[in-house]
Parts: C-alpha cells; sequence; structure tokens
C-alpha cells in the first residue's frame, strides 16, 4: 500500500488530510513541521510527500531541497495559500512534483497524490528493469526478509554514500549492489565489479588503481584501474576483506580524499561511490588487527546484511521457476515441467551455498534430465553422493546424445573440475595449476558449477 508523508504546521489541516488520503486507501503519516518531517522521511522513507510551503523553522522550500538531495525519486507536492503562485512556480521549478493551492478539492488532492504515486512507481519500475537486464534475470524479492532489504535499497541507493553488504556466500550480495546502482543518480555511468579473492594479492593494486607502461614485469601498456573505470560511476568490490592491508590503506586514502595512485605513475582525482561486500566478520578482523578500523568505519556507513537462502523460503519458488526459464533457453530446451515434489523439496532445503547453490542445482538438473521434466527423484540421485551420481552421468560426465551440445560440455566440464578440485584437496592454487587455467578462471568456474 503506498505511503504519503504529510508536513504541516497546521493541525486541523493535517486531520483533514489524513481524513481524505486515508478514505481513498493511502496509508499517511502526518508531521507538524519541516523538522519532525524530514526526520520521519529519513527513519522511515515514504512513496510521496505532502508538505504545506509556508510553515516555521524549516519551510516548504527547505523541505523540498532536502528531500530532493536525500531521494530525488520521491514526488513532492506543494501546499500553497491563495496568492503563492509564483512562490509555487519557483518550487516546481526547483523539482517540486505539483502544487495545490488551498482550499483544496479534496477529489482533486486525491488524484494529485496518485500522480504522483503512480509517477514514483514507474521511476521504480523502470530502474528495476534496467537492473534486470544487467543481470540477465529477474529480480526476486517475494520473501519479507528480502521486502525489507529492497525497501532499505530503495531509500538509500540514491543517496551517494557507501554502503557494506554483509552475508554468506553466494546469497545474492551482487545482486544487491547492482540494484543500488541502478537506482543510483549514476545508473547511466559505470558499474565496475571487482572481485578480491579472484585476482592474486600482487595483482590486485595494478587492478584497481591501474599502472603505467613497464611499471613492472609485464606491464607492457599503461592501463587504467577499476577506481578509474568507475569515475562518476559505482565501484563494486565484492569479498573486500581479502584485500591486502597495503592496498586497504589505499582504498582508504580514495575513499577520502578521492585520489588514487597508479602503479608507477601520478595522483589523480576520481568521483566514485563505493558498494562493499564480505562474508568475513570485518569487525571481528579489526578487533584482530587483519582489517583496517579507519578503513571499516568508512565502509560502514550503510551496513546491510543479505539473509542466507533458508531465511527467505518464500522466495525458492519463483527463484526456480526464474532460473529454469534462463537455462532452458540456454540449453535450447523449448518448454520444461517442473514436478510440485520437487519444488517442495527444494523450499525446504538448507542450502548452504544459497542462491548460487540452487542456481547451479537448477541447471545440473536441466542439463542431466532424461527429458524436459525435472523431478525429486533426478534430485535425490545427484545429492546422493559422487557413486550414485556417477550413475545418471556416463563415465564422462556426458548426460547423453539426446541433450544439445551445451549441456552435454558443461555437464563433462564440471565434473572434470570437481574431480580436479577434490584431488587437489579443494586448494584452488592447486587445482588451477593441474588444469592448466588461470586461479581467477578456475574460481569463476567453480562458483558457475556450485562447487564452492
Amino acid at each position: 500500500m503506498a505511503r504519503v508523508l504529510v508536513i504541516d504546521d497546521d493541525a486541523s489541516l493535517r486531520f483533514t488530510l489524513e481524513a481524505v488520503l486515508g478514505d481513498a486507501g493511502i496509508t499517511v503519516e502526518a508531521c507538524d513541521g519541516g523538522s519532525s518531517g524530514l526526520a520521519a522521511f529519513e527513519a522511515r522513507g515514504a512513496d510521496t510527500v505532502l508538505t504545506d510551503l509556508a510553515m516555521p523553522g524549516f519551510d516548504g522550500m527547505q523541505v523540498l531541497a532536502r528531500l530532493r538531495a536525500a531521494d530525488p525519486s520521491v514526488p513532492v507536492l506543494m501546499l500553497t495559500a491563495h496568492g503563492s503562485e509564483r512562490v509555487a512556480v519557483a518550487a516546481i521549478k526547483a523539482g517540486a512534483f505539483d502544487y495545490l493551492p488551498k482550499p483544496f478539492d479534496p477529489d482533486e488532492l486525491v488524484l494529485a497524490v496518485r500522480r504522483a504515486i503512480e509517477w514514483r512507481e514507474l521511476r521504480l519500475l523502470n530502474a528495476r528493469l534496467r537492473t534486470e537486464a544487467a543481470l540477465g534475470r529477474a529480480i526476486v524479492a517475494e520473501s519479507p526478509a528480502m521486502k525489507r532489504v529492497m525497501d532499505v535499497v530503495a531509500r538509500v541507493a540514491p543517496k551517494d554514500v557507501t554502503v557494506l553488504l554483509t552475508g554468506e556466500s553466494g546469497a545474492g550480495k551482487d545482486i544487491v549492489a547492482t540494484v543500488v546502482h541502478a537506482h543510483s543518480r549514476r545508473a547511466e555511468k559505470a558499474f565496475v565489479r571487482f572481485n578480491a579473492a579472484a585476482i592474486p594479492a600482487e595483482l590486485a593494486e595494478a587492478e584497481l588503481f591501474g599502472h603505467t607502461k613497464g611499471a613492472f614485469t609485464g606491464a607492457q601498456q599503461a592501463r587504467q584501474g577499476y577506481f578509474q573505470q568507475a569515475h562518476r560511476g559505482t565501484l563494486f568490490i565484492d569479498e573486500i576483506g581479502e584485500l591486502p592491508a597495503a592496498i586497504q590503506a589505499k582504498v582508504l586514502r580514495a575513499l577520502q580524499s578521492g585520489e588514487v595512485q597508479q602503479v608507477g605513475g601520478r595522483a589523480e582525482t576520481v568521483d566514485v561511490r563505493l558498494v562493499a561486500a564480505t562474508n568475513r566478520d570485518l569487525a571481528a578482523d579489526v578487533k584482530t588487527g587483519r582489517f583496517r578500523e579507519d578503513l571499516f568505519y568508512r565502509l560502514n556507513v550503510v551496513p546491510l546484511r543479505v539473509p542466507p537462502l533458508r531465511e527467505r523460503p518464500e522466495d525458492v519458488e519463483p527463484l526456480v521457476r526464474t532460473f529454469v526459464r534462463q537455462y532452458a533457453e540456454r540449453y535450447g530446451m523449448s518448454s520444461v515441467d517442473v514436478e510440485p515434489g520437487l519444488v517442495e523439496a527444494l523450499r525446504t532445503h538448507a542450502w548452504p551455498g544459497n542462491v548460487r547453490e540452487l542456481e547451479n542445482t537448477v541447471a545440473r538438473l536441466l542439463a542431466l534430465a532424461p527429458d524436459e521434466r525435472i523431478t525429486l527423484a533426478l534430485w535425490r540421485s545427484l545429492s546422493a553422493g559422487p557413486a550414485q551420481a556417477a550413475t545418471t552421468l556416463s563415465a564422462t560426465g556426458d548426460p547423453g546424445p539426446g541433450h544439445p551440445l551445451r549441456a552435454r560440455v558443461e555437464a563433462f566440464e564440471r565434473t572434470l573440475i570437481g574431480e580436479a578440485f577434490e584431488a587437489a584437496g579443494r586448494n584452488q592454487s592447486e587445482t588451477a595449476r593441474r588444469l592448466g587455467v588461470s586461479r581467477p578462471a578456475l574460481i569463476e568456474k567453480l562458483h558457475k558449477y556450485g562447487l564452492i
């Protein structure tokens, strides 16, 4: 239900506005002045704000300026006294959505408020579609837990503040980071991702801050770092807790002054919004000296925990539908029937690997299904362990000639990588060496196939 924040110092008018909008099915929170109204917006947000123009202390124009700075996606309606039309026009030029003269017609008031609410909904829908286009799939947030996360995202995304996303691996922190960018004022600029766990420590500095030609062995040409690439946009540093101490200091400097130092080059200034994510307890790492305290507080401006999948079972079924559509199209399957018993079993599963594990499970089920149907029995055979799972695959991991080439290749690749990973004692560097691939490439594959 839409929520409107009413700000007016006249108690009788507040009562009337609450009654008129309440009768129209609109939830109202009323505040007795600009200062209390701004505090209420900061604490709980709103879909639309309706404010009087002339008020003691913070007047309507000041309220408008503060609201536009806090969240430009929230429409602001002005209530103006007779003869204040010139000021009302100035308010429109300053960013107000519309104005209503007093005394107002109740029907016109409700119509104006609903029009403002619809305008905001369209803006949020456009931002969501832009995010889904970037992700290549729909955003699922049907559970109360994820709705609370998205509510906080909607409030903080337009504000140019640093966000620290915490939570278990595979919970969807990268998805939330993408949503923050898509709903921000930087949405039309670059969104640059950097995974600190996927880059060797000795290369992380050059990747983040760039380097000049000849700065180190192998630097055959100059290269911009991720901070420079994200100029006027958003930089997402995933697994930031894995950064070495020396690089933590340089990240801190970039946050404090906007200044980055290329390897072998000079300092330059960048304008970057930082969103960071970690599955580590950074507060505990601060106490042990593993993570810089000053950087932690710079990052922890808006902490946001992304809940694990076991805390949001309502999201499992829509996620399954999303992944089935995604991988069925990739594998060239025209339609897929999902057994209801399978959905219920997936919904009650613990999912230690969270959304990433669920996605890879659906991908495996589709790749190994003997026909265009995935069942509880098939999932149980894959979950029973290597011995029984091997009866589903051939010796090479091939699901059979009845499946698309991509599905057969990916099934084989997953089996090969999984066997090498276990044989190397789950050591990523050793596995990469044995397979003859880079460690970042291996990590990407391990995530893709739900092996970590």
